[in-house]
This record gives structure tokens, C-alpha cells and sequence, in this order.
């Protein structure tokens, strides 16, 4: 019987030091980077979705960034597909694979595996998006509740995106989505995986995300809005992300970059409680309450790491 490989996996919330805390693992560990992050595999949208610049890899390999372009659709099954491939690849180079997770759901579709879900329907949708522009989205939800009232309860009424495609589950299974994600799951195999879960205190991590939109925007990130107004379709999925928002808003005129930049930082701030508690329902994390960057906490992580080896 072959041994597993190790998967370390280094997951927790925007701003919380996962992608040094990754970096100083592969330096130690002889190991290569494979980002979980769903706004990290578009091109183009670079510093507010902290890619880590080249510079500051250290020459560790870095996968799954950059993927496709952004009027390209991504789903958790194209990155679980993805990442399948990275891992075999890294492991066959005798590396170790350090997957630094900020997406609860793709991680989730790497380690569990996906329902059997249909694919995508495009005339589907097309119809109800025109029951959203006739009749309004909270119409559309109660239909969703008509069908499947414990997956409407889930999903709230002004979020359009995920009613259609648990509608569109719905119409073309004849299945209720709790069912449809209850069946066909085939987790990841091959692998001994080590989870590292980051938890700085709440004050101290909001500090830190609101001084590091500051630094994103006296890096250059209006700019780079700038120039995505000017080469990308306006309804591109990207632009709907923490920031892009906010910033195409203020170079529109809508919005003084004063405003903008308390909006982005409460956005950001919501969205590490979102990570916190989803990440909460993770098994087996050795949770650290620190900042990856924390010398303490990287040393605490090699030494769990050493300790129980997988």
C-alpha cells in the first residue's frame, strides 16, 4: 500500500498572514504553493485581490493564479478538476504541497468532493433573469421556496446569482438542492492532509484589514481600476469583487474616494467574518491565534507539523 502524501493545508480569513505563513512552510518544507482563492484565478485583478507579487515569492512555486480571463466563468467543480492535476504534478516532483485557502467552498470541493450536480443552462437562465427584470428578485425567491423551501430559507432574496442556479438545480433534476448535494461525493484520496487554521483576535484583524486597503490603494490599485474600465466589459464578474466596486464607483464620480475607502474596509471587514465562520466548521484544524507573519506563529506551525507528521 503507498504511504499518502502530505497536504498542508493554511486556511483563514482576508488579511490574516496565510500567504507568508505558506511561503516560510515551502521554504522549510521543500514545498510549492497552490492558492484557493476565487477571485485570484482572474487575470488582470491583481492588488485587490492580494496576489502575491512575484517579488515576494521567494522563487516558490505558485499555482492556480491567473487561470482565465475575466468574462470566463469558474466554478468549484473547474477548480477542484484544477487543482487535482496541480497536486499530482507536485507530488511527483517530490515537493509538498502547500494550499493556502481563503475560498471555504473550493477547499470544501477539493477535500470532499462535488454533488452530481447539472450543468449549467444557459436558455434556463436566460428566462429567469427575465422573471427577475419583470417581476423583481424577491418574485423569484418565492418560487424558489414553492420548490425547495429549505434551500430558499438558505439564500437570501436580493441574491439573484444563487437563487437562478438553485432554481435551475431545482427545474432540471426535479431534485431539491439539499438532496442533489447530499449524493456523489467523492472526496480526495492519496492524501494525508494537515489543516492550519489562522484566528488573530477579531480587534487585531480588523485593524490590520483596514491598513491594508489603505496600502492597496497607495499602491496603485485605482489605477489598475482605471485601466480595467477602460479594457474589460463592464458586467464581467471581477468587477463585482470587495473594491472593484467601490473604486469604479469613485472614478465614475458616484462616490468620493473618502467614502469608498470606509466602504471597502467595512466590506472587507464583514467578509473576514463570513471566512471565520465558515472556516469554524472545518474538522480536524489546529487553530493558531496569530498572524501568519508572526514568527511565533510559523514557528508554532513547523513544530505541530513535526510533531505529527503525516
Amino acid at each position: 500500500m503507498n504511504t499518502p502524501a502530505r497536504l498542508v493545508v493554511v486556511l483563514g480569513p482576508t488579511a490574516s498572514g496565510k500567504s507568508v505563513l505558506g511561503i516560510r512552510l515551502a521554504q522549510e518544507l521543500g514545498g510549492e504553493i497552490v492558492v484557493c482563492d476565487s477571485t485570484q484565478v482572474y487575470r488582470r485583478f491583481d492588488i485587490g485581490t492580494a496576489k502575491v507579487p512575484a517579488a515576494e515569492r521567494h522563487a516558490i512555486p505558485h499555482h492556480l493564479v491567473d487561470l482565465i480571463e475575466p468574462d470566463e466563468v469558474f466554478t468549484a467543480g473547474d477548480y477542484r478538476r484544477r487543482a487535482l492535476i496541480v497536486l499530482e504534478e507536485i507530488c511527483r516532483r517530490g515537493k509538498t504541497p502547500i494550499l493556502t485557502a481563503g475560498t471555504g467552498l473550493y477547499l470544501r470541493a477539493l477535500l470532499e468532493g462535488l454533488a452530481d450536480a447539472p450543468t449549467r443552462s444557459e436558455d434556463l437562465r436566460e428566462r429567469l433573469r427575465q422573471i427577475v427584470t419583470a417581476r423583481g428578485p424577491a418574485h423569484l425567491h418565492q418560487v424558489l421556496a414553492r420548490l425547495d423551501r429549505a434551500t430558499a430559507k438558505r439564500i437570501a432574496p436580493g441574491d439573484t446569482q444563487k437563487v437562478i442556479r438553485a432554481l435551475e438545480m431545482r427545474l432540471l433534476t426535479g431534485r431539491a438542492v439539499g438532496e442533489i448535494h447530499a449524493s456523489g461525493r467523492s472526496g480526495l484520496e492519496g492524501f494525508e492532509v494537515r489543516k492550519i487554521g489562522l484566528l488573530p483576535p477579531r480587534r487585531a484583524l480588523y485593524d490590520r484589514t483596514d491598513r491594508r486597503v489603505t496600502a492597496m490603494l497607495a499602491s496603485g490599485w485605482i489605477e489598475e481600476v482605471r485601466e480595467l474600465v477602460q479594457q474589460v466589459p463592464a458586467d464581467v464578474k471581477p468587477f463585482d469583487f470587495i473594491g472593484y466596486t467601490q473604486l469604479r464607483a469613485h472614478l465614475q464620480g458616484r462616490l468620493r474616494i473618502e467614502d469608498a475607502t470606509r466602504q471597502i474596509q467595512q466590506a472587507t471587514r464583514r467578509f473576514a467574518k463570513r471566512q471565520i465562520t465558515w472556516f469554524r466548521r472545518e474538522s480536524n484544524v489546529q487553530w493558531l491565534a496569530g498572524f501568519g507573519d508572526d514568527p511565533e506563529i510559523s514557528a508554532a506551525t513547523l513544530e505541530c507539523l513535526q510533531r505529527n507528521p503525516a
